[in-house]
């Protein structure tokens, strides 16, 4: 079925322009294209909004939660200034502060003499927890060179033989 091209348009209609009752291919190709466009960009919006989180994860704790809370806050107010803030944060190096205090902490427990790295008897098996409730606990030895005459494991006595 042939149809007449309608008297006042022009002899040869571009190829986009379509019959009465045809399905338009453009519109279809073009509204696919934007629906791709709108995802990809919407990707890409995201990736480089999350970039100074992910440069951040290479940093210790607080500074990558600083960051994070940062890019957030500027992805939901739209303020380009806290994802630079965020950026610039994430690129700089913050000292470590926490290691060598708790090194110093952990020293001056051992100083006072207070016990670092025992164990709580909930941590024991239950087989050595028994063992331990059952035997009597053995006497306090002398320490060697404090003169209390009992002789210590590591100093024979020397009683007697001379």
């Amino acid at each position: 079925m042939s149809e007449a091209i309608h008297p006042a348009a022009i002899h040869h209609l571009p190829g986009f322009i379509t019959a009465p009752g045809q399905s338009d291919w453009l519109l279809s190709a073009v509204a696919i294209f934007l629906i791709v466009a709108v995802f990809a960009l919407g990707t890409l919006y995201l990736r480089l909004h999350s970039l100074p989180e992910v440069m951040a994860h290479k940093t210790n704790k607080i500074q990558l939660e600083l960051v994070a809370v940062l890019a957030l806050l500027s992805l939901l107010t739209h303020n380009n200034i806290l994802w630079g803030a965020a950026l610039i944060l994430a690129l700089i190096d913050f000292p470590d502060f926490s290691s060598p205090l708790s090194s110093i902490a952990g020293s001056l427990e051992k100083i006072a003499g207070k016990v670092v790295d025992q164990p709580a008897a909930a941590e024991r098996p239950v087989a050595e927890a028994e063992e331990a409730a059952t035997e009597p606990h053995p006497l306090p030895r002398a320490l060697p060179g404090h003169g209390h005459g009992h002789a210590s494991p590591a100093q024979p006595s020397t009683e007697g033989k001379a």
